[in-house]
């Protein structure tokens, strides 16, 4: 099994193929004549993030409630009683809501 690390090994699992001798040219002079450059980073961005809090604000989630079960999980001063959690168990297993 070949295993490669770094640059090199990305661009040869991209598929991008370049030679190490027109690289050490083009650090030195510049890009390389005929060459093609590679292509910068890019994001593609969807409404999906839209969509989701748009769902949030109209399932009736109160984010007060939601900000202060985070603090307090943060501070881990948050707790459940045992019997509380066996018991939804037990319901969900039952198939009860």
């Amino acid at each position: 099994m070949d295993i490669r690390n770094g640059v090199e090994g990305l661009k040869t699992l991209l598929g991008v193929t370049s030679t190490a001798p027109a690289q050490e040219q083009k650090a030195k002079s510049g890009p390389a004549a005929g060459s093609k450059p590679l292509g910068g980073d890019h994001a593609t961005l969807s409404s999906a993030g839209a969509e989701v809090s748009q769902t949030v604000a109209e399932s009736g989630v109160r984010a007060d409630k939601v900000a202060a079960v985070q603090a307090a999980l943060a501070a881990g001063t948050y707790s459940v009683p045992a019997s509380d959690v066996a018991g939804k168990v037990v319901d969900s297993m039952l198939g009860g809501g």
